[in-house]
């Protein structure tokens, strides 16, 4: 049986739907818990081809970063302004809140914008380089902020997470300029690395410096986004039983498709293929797709593709299963990475099991 210590995930993660109207206004979160002042707020137009846009407390609001681009960090007016005791500010950009439009929030809490500095110490590829982080360590997640150090170009150092555990994956933007989205997942190994904004396979990389992750540090080596001087944010997430979890399957073809156990019903995954070819990044929520099965809805991670509903894939009381064979989730003896967020635990801390969709 899967216990946890979370038992009401909208504590930590939440999906907000709205409608645009491209005023200026709040927009108020339905979680469970009542209150859920959000960290990271991750937003998408689903019927129309607009940018995923990133925000986060520890850059600020109306910092946002996409998804699907190679592009620096705006500071662009009028999309998330604030950070809300429940929920958030939105200005009048279309991006985040195009008139009649529906669109989709995806939020994670961390520690409520409060950081804490890490100083620069040691020397050689263990030197930790001075941050910035918050951390929630109970829900698994930190956000990281650094500027990259001058050691020479293929040299590695170390930087600080603040999670208290191993991370499992790792998202790493730069934002003073143009960079690919690096991507770490603990089942491709330390020489496995993606791009969060495109649709390539894993292949080997030093982009975190030929080293899995510590519970303290994460490796990186000099060049491409971590050029001196270059300021970057890092995701970092950890599986944290009955709420979240970071792991891989492999496809079988079929329409009877691979079923998939995470220990809790989802609200939330993002799959990608990690062998044999390329696949887009394809994201499902509960939100979407109301209460039924299967949840046909998804929009790709790396593109501004609307929301489209041609796969079948099912959320079940303890993971998920896929009903069709698409190079982005079930091609035969392909193997997939995948993030999920939990709706509510198979079973909850006084041994309740939850119900099915």
């Amino acid at each position: 049986m899967a216990y946890t210590t979370i038992d009401d995930p909208s504590e930590y993660f939440h999906t907000q739907l709205y409608t645009g109207n491209e005023t200026a206004r709040d927009i108020t979160n339905g979680a469970n818990a009542g209150n859920f002042k959000p960290d990271f707020v991750w937003i998408k137009v689903r019927n129309n081809a607009n940018n995923h846009r990133w925000f986060d407390s520890s850059r600020g609001g109306n910092n946002d970063l996409v998804s699907n681009s190679t592009s620096s960090e705006s500071g662009a007016s009028g999309r998330l302004t604030t950070f809300n005791t429940n929920g958030f500010s939105l200005g009048t950009n279309a991006e985040t809140n195009s008139n009649t439009h529906n669109i989709v929030a995806w939020q994670w809490k961390c520690n409520g914008g409060t950081t804490t500095d890490v100083s620069a110490s040691g020397s050689g590829a263990t030197q930790i380089v001075a941050s910035t982080h918050q951390a929630n360590t109970e829900a698994g997640f930190s956000m990281v902020t650094f500027t990259a150090p001058s050691i020479g170009s293929g040299n590695d150092f170390t930087v600080s997470h603040g999670l208290g555990a191993i991370p499992e994956v790792i998202i790493l933007k730069r934002r003073n300029g143009t960079s690919n989205w690096h991507v770490y997942h603990k089942d491709t190994g330390n020489l496995g690395a993606t791009f969060l904004n495109l649709t390539n396979a894993f292949a080997d990389a030093e982009y975190f410096g030929d080293t899995d992750p510590t519970s303290t540090v994460f490796s990186q080596s000099e060049g491409s986004a971590t050029d001196p001087g270059h300021t970057l944010i890092a995701y970092c997430f950890r599986s944290i039983q009955g709420y979240s979890k970071m792991g891989s399957y492999i496809g079988n073809g079929s329409n009877d498709g691979a079923f998939v156990y995470t220990g809790f019903k989802p609200a939330f995954t993002l799959i990608k293929r990690t062998t044999g070819g390329a696949g887009a990044w394809e994201l499902h929520d509960s939100a979407r797709a109301g209460f039924i099965n299967p949840t046909d809805n998804y929009v790709y991670a790396n593109a501004t593709n609307v929301e489209a509903e041609d796969t079948d894939f099912d959320y079940l009381s303890n993971g998920f299963k896929i009903r069709q064979s698409y190079d982005s989730n079930n091609i035969a003896g392909t193997k997939y990475i995948y993030l999920a967020f939990a709706d509510s635990p198979f079973v909850s801390s006084k041994g309740v099991p939850t119900t099915a969709r």
